[in-house]
């Protein structure tokens, strides 16, 4: 299976460079400005793009994404809209991945089969279900697999081999370590740890391997990035979002994206 995750990251493997992958939520600060948000994240260095479902019990999210979720919904964000977003923005971006990353209720609610037929219309290339483990997930990936779309799967430093060996399995595009116990933005990141146990899963995962949650700063991001295929960056960037006014915002993300896509590329 080839698309648009697997051709990134096959150009940036010649180029011998990291994955940047920053992470926003879908409407937040507003509708109206999150295509113009996606287009100032690719122009400064992003080279996956995952957006956030807004979901009203965000379980694996800090305070800052959750407030984020909180600030979209109100603005009545939803799954549909958030499927015409990238509609929107394809119109222009041909190329960068999207990946939407969320919870199981809102798919369930539409569908999976309607669902990944949606994505597929929209340019969609990656769904990340945080709440839907491999044991429970195979007839809604297969609907994904069968359009095309990278089931992504979260790994954690509690995972079990036997986790691991069945993400292996089923994942498609890349796999998402989350590199640290607890929620984003929480906690400061233990690099050794990382060290210690990405042997263990390059034993089994062929795909690349991202790494995110506690990469706050360039430095940290520069570190990380020496470890592994790619770097995600989610509530520093939200953060940056939340203390921004709507005329300052894409000035501020777009500086923030930039640093750190030059910390990658001298890792």
């Amino acid at each position: 299976m080839s698309n648009r995750i697997q051709a990134t990251f096959d150009q940036l493997k010649q180029q011998n460079r990291k994955a940047l992958i920053p992470f926003v939520t879908a409407g937040d600060p507003s509708p109206e400005l999150t295509v113009a948000l996606l287009h100032t994240l690719v122009a400064a260095g992003a080279d996956v793009l995952e957006l956030g479902v807004p979901f009203s019990d965000p379980m694996a999210d800090g305070p800052t994404i959750q407030r984020a979720s909180e600030r979209a919904l109100k603005l009545g964000v939803s799954l549909r809209s958030v499927l015409g977003l990238v509609a929107e923005f394809r119109q222009q971006d041909a190329t960068t991945p999207v990946v939407l990353m969320g919870y199981g209720n809102p798919i369930e609610a539409m569908g999976w089969e309607l669902f990944a037929q949606r994505c597929s219309d929209v340019g969609v290339d990656g769904v990340l279900t945080v709440d839907f483990p491999p044991e429970e997930s195979h007839d809604a990936f297969e609907h994904l697999q069968r359009h095309n779309i990278a089931p992504i799967f979260l790994l954690a430093p509690t995972t079990t081999e036997a986790r691991i060996e069945q993400v292996a399995r089923l994942a498609r595009g890349y796999v998402y370590y989350v590199s640290l116990k607890g929620v984003t933005g929480s906690g400061s990141i233990d690099l050794s740890a990382i060290e210690q146990k990405l042997p263990q899963l390059r034993r089994h995962i062929k795909l690349p391997i991202g790494v995110g949650f506690g990469i706050r700063d360039a430095a940290t991001a520069k570190a990380v990035a020496r470890l592994c295929d790619g770097v995600v960056v989610g509530s520093r960037i939200v953060e940056e979002i939340e203390n921004s006014t709507e005329a300052t915002v894409l000035d501020k993300v777009g500086a923030l994206v930039k640093e750190l896509r030059a910390a990658l590329d001298q890792s």
